[in-house]
């Protein structure tokens, strides 16, 4: 008897309920009609905020890529200039004016680069960049003494260049230790010290990281390295002009220069090499025997007139250009993370270069803001490796989760970046992030309070 009541009920009961889902369906449909997302008030607020249509870029983008290269100084250019024209002798002709001329020329430039860096002009060797300055140093060094000593030290931070020349040796049987970087992207010291041992040649440690913009310890490292009577070299070419260096007081055995990092020309470089105590090296380039046999090659004199003409300007003008880069630095850095949360700053904020500023945006992809971002020239991280999508291996370095890492925008500030370029790329910059993440879904998670790394992704 009761399953017959049980069942006549459910027969009453059923249409009923079908026919109360089929209304809500129908009264939410009908909702949802009269007043659709698309004319919401907070909808239309949004088309207009975020809306990229009517962006127009007129002329060229500003330059907000310094670590990259930066432009000539007008003056650099204006004590080159009679060396392209007239005087265009070969600065090893000893039988005439013209190769006298240049000649003189390009040994005042070798005394404006030494008297940057504290060194002396015999020491300065011309290059054609800070690469083959890298290069020589690394390889020249490593395979000099190599009969005795087959060890080098470097870290994971270092140019590519410097990893490159160092994977070559290791090819040629020397061992090579790369020492790992702390989450701010400094090494420490006694792990260096730790992995020395009476088979190291050489010491590689850059001074100022082209990426993240920190700074080593080199006094300190310089000091270390001459107490175990390894030579020390340094990767300098984001920091020589940019902040003050002694290579006598930080026991700098080796360091590599670039042109056209100090607002000097391309193509020309300079490679410190001590002559007491005495650093030998072999040659990677053949030829003629110019730079005291150590670069065979003609001198470009009239690059090597700029760069000495940059050295002159750096060292006038190192003081007002540091209170500047410093001052516009602060003021983007303030800006963006004043109006966005989940900005993260790599790299040490204190131990740093402050015109180098790499900043991951959380939950934005950095091609997008890149390409959103295109009246403002930056960058995601090397020049020498942004061809590849692989997020930055510096990043990776020091610990930089992979998505923050994919996610980092490199902001580079010179002497002639201007307080409005620096207001108007960081608004632009905030409307970005902010229309990105409105678009993302994790950001909309994350909003919920949800944290994304407990969430146990599933791959389809």
């Amino acid at each position: 008897m009761q399953k017959m009541l049980g069942r006549l009920q459910a027969h009453v009961l059923r249409p009923n309920i079908t026919s109360m889902v089929f209304a809500l369906r129908q009264s939410s449909i009908g909702a949802a009609a009269a007043k659709p997302a698309a004319t919401s008030k907070e909808f239309r607020e949004r088309q207009v905020r975020f809306n990229i249509k009517n962006d127009q870029t007129e002329g060229r983008p500003l330059y907000l890529d310094a670590q990259a290269t930066t432009p000539m100084d007008p003056r650099v250019l204006d004590a080159m200039l009679p060396y392209l024209t007239n005087c265009f002798g070969n600065p090893h002709s000893r039988t005439h004016a013209y190769g006298w001329e240049t000649e003189q020329a390009v040994e005042v430039a070798r005394e404006q680069v030494a008297k940057l860096i504290g060194a002396d002009p015999k020491e300065i060797i011309f290059t054609s960049g800070a690469t083959e300055s890298n290069n020589i140093a690394v390889k020249g060094v490593a395979r000099f003494y190599g009969t005795n000593k087959k060890h080098v030290i470097t870290t994971q931070t270092e140019h590519k260049c410097v990893l490159d020349s160092c994977r070559a040796l290791e090819n040629e049987g020397y061992r090579v230790t790369y020492l790992p970087v702390q989450a701010n992207g400094i090494i420490e010291l006694k792990q260096l010290e730790e992995a020395m041992t009476p088979d190291t040649s050489l010491v590689s440690i850059m001074t100022v990281n082209n990426e993240i913009g920190v700074k080593q310890p080199i006094q300190e490292i310089g000091k270390l390295c001459r107490s175990r009577k390894v030579f020390f070299h340094t990767d300098a070419a984001q920091a020589v002009g940019k902040i003050p260096i002694d290579v006598n007081a930080m026991n700098i055995d080796l360091m590599s220069i670039s042109g056209h990092k100090i607002y000097g020309p391309k193509g020309v470089g300079a490679l410190y090499v001590r002559r007491r105590p005495r650093v030998r090296l072999e040659p990677i380039q053949s030829g003629g025997g110019q730079e005291r046999g150590l670069r065979s090659g003609t001198v470009p004199a009239p690059l090597a007139v700029g760069l000495g003409a940059a050295a002159e300007l750096a060292l006038q003008e190192m003081d007002y250009d540091k209170k500047w880069i410093d001052y516009l630095s602060k003021r983007l850095l303030d800006t963006i993370t004043n109006a966005l949360p989940h900005v993260i700053r790599n790299g040490d904020p204190v131990h740093t270069y402050s015109g180098c500023l790499n900043l991951s945006f959380a939950y934005v992809e950095g091609e997008s803001l890149l390409m959103a971002l295109k009246d403002v020239a930056l960058s995601s991280g090397s020049a020498c490796t942004s061809a590849s999508l692989e997020p930055s291996y510096v990043l990776r370095a020091i610990g930089t989760d992979e998505d923050l890492a994919h996610s980092s925008i490199r902001f580079g500030i010179g002497r002639f970046t201007t307080v409005e370029e620096v207001d108007y790329t960081a608004n632009k910059c905030i409307k970005h992030v902010e229309r990105l993440r409105e678009m993302s879904p994790l950001w909309e998670m994350v909003q919920e309070g949800i944290d994304l790394k407990t969430i146990q992704w599933s791959q389809h």
